[in-house]
């Protein structure tokens, strides 16, 4: 394949799909991945092949487990021999005391947005390496800077990741694959309106910009960080409307 590839996880809404849509139309062959919004995932699909003339194809798992994850790539190395972009976007939230939270909710969350990423990176890298070139950008929260009330194992997953795309960086610079993170603020997406309206905009007046952030707007940054020089690697960098 002579287009360049990229890998979308959690591409069925929100920051993903602004994703997938918008490196569809620079041309790229974009994966599309998601566990169980398939529905969704379709019509992300349809958008990019009809609207955008675009080139994808869906490939549906759980890449918080690792059985999965090996077969996501192994279909992606069917279609072509490399994967250019890895785009670790899959997350999930739960808001609640701590102390309230169960063993399998814990296992969930920390399965779906930490987990998930170590067996995406480890499936992507060896042919990253090989090629020595590769991108990797996994989208994290400004929680996993500061911490949230009533959001800690979310806090604690983001925080991970953080750590795992500094120290991954390291280890990938001498192969010339930067790893990046984009740390959110909160954007306007799904996973925000189990919010109440009062708790909304209690929220929305505590960001200097006065708005939520628009997943196209992240979308935006991703795209930046994609194209940017090689030398930008091992960053967290903060799209939150100047919260942090």
């Amino acid at each position: 394949m002579k287009k360049k590839t990229v890998l979308i996880t959690g591409a069925s809404r929100g920051i993903g799909r602004s994703c997938a849509l918008l490196f569809a139309q620079k041309g790229y062959h974009v994966f599309l991945n998601c566990r169980s919004s398939l529905t969704e995932l379709e019509e992300v699909r349809q958008t990019i092949e009809v609207q955008h003339e675009g080139t994808c194809e869906i490939i549906a798992g759980d890449v918080g487990n690792a059985d999965d994850v090996a077969r996501i790539f192994a279909s992606i190395f069917r279609t072509c021999n490399h994967l250019d972009v890895l785009i670790n976007n899959a997350g999930i939230s739960h808001i609640g005391l701590l102390m309230d939270m169960s063993n399998e909710e814990w296992n969930q969350i920390l399965q779906t947005n930490l987990s998930s990423v170590f067996y995406c990176c480890r499936a992507a890298i060896p042919s990253m390496i090989s090629r020595k070139s590769g991108r990797i950008i996994n989208i994290s929260s400004m929680w996993g800077t500061s911490g949230a009330s009533c959001e800690a194992a979310y806090s604690a997953t983001k925080a991970g990741m953080n750590g795992l795309t500094k120290a991954l960086a390291k280890e990938l610079a001498p192969s010339n694959i930067p790893v990046n993170a984009v740390a959110c603020g909160v954007i306007d997406t799904i996973m925000n309106q189990q919010l109440s309206e009062e708790e909304r905009k209690a929220l929305e007046y505590d960001i200097p910009a006065g708005r939520y952030g628009k997943p196209e707007e992240i979308a935006k940054i991703v795209w930046d960080i994609a194209n940017a020089p090689e030398y930008m690697t091992g960053q967290i960098i903060g799209v939150d409307g100047g919260y942090l």
